[in-house]
């Protein structure tokens, strides 16, 4: 079928663009997707973090202790059970996750004037809007 050969054809595709752009990152991968996760949806516990890294409860605690470590993270009791701590972005943290993404949008956008005409540009701008809706669909 057309479609499934088209969705595997961009499964791939982004899935090597993605780690072309994060190949600047000058942080641990599992480190940004924890700050960026904090960032998108504070307060986070532990064990969300985990299921949203898909990743094991102790990977993402090593993860958060050593961001906590290194300030970009804080934690707080949680009001309704003392046993678990719902974490923060720090302003370090944010500054940090922002200087990643901004880093990102400038090797990309490098990338998108170098390789791209204006056509190119603004049929690329179009392709957006698309996989914007079709992430919306999937995540319906």
């Amino acid at each position: 079928m057309k479609e499934d050969a088209l969705a595997e054809e961009l499964r791939r595709s982004i899935g090597e663009l993605v780690r072309a752009v994060r190949a600047v990152d000058t942080m641990p991968p599992g480190e940004a997707a924890i700050l960026g996760f904090i960032d998108r949806g504070s307060p986070l516990t532990t064990a969300d973090l985990a299921r949203l890294r898909g990743v094991t409860h102790q990977s993402a605690a090593k993860t958060v202790k050593d961001l906590t470590a290194a300030g970009l993270v804080h934690s707080e009791q949680h009001p309704a059970d003392g046993r678990k701590l719902l974490l923060y972005l720090t302003d370090a943290g944010r500054s940090r996750l922002k200087r990643e993404r901004d880093l990102r949008a400038r090797v990309l956008g490098a990338a998108i004037r170098e390789t791209f005409d204006p056509e190119e540009r603004r049929r690329l701008s179009e392709s957006v809007a698309l996989l914007s809706r079709l992430t919306g669909r999937l995540k319906a």
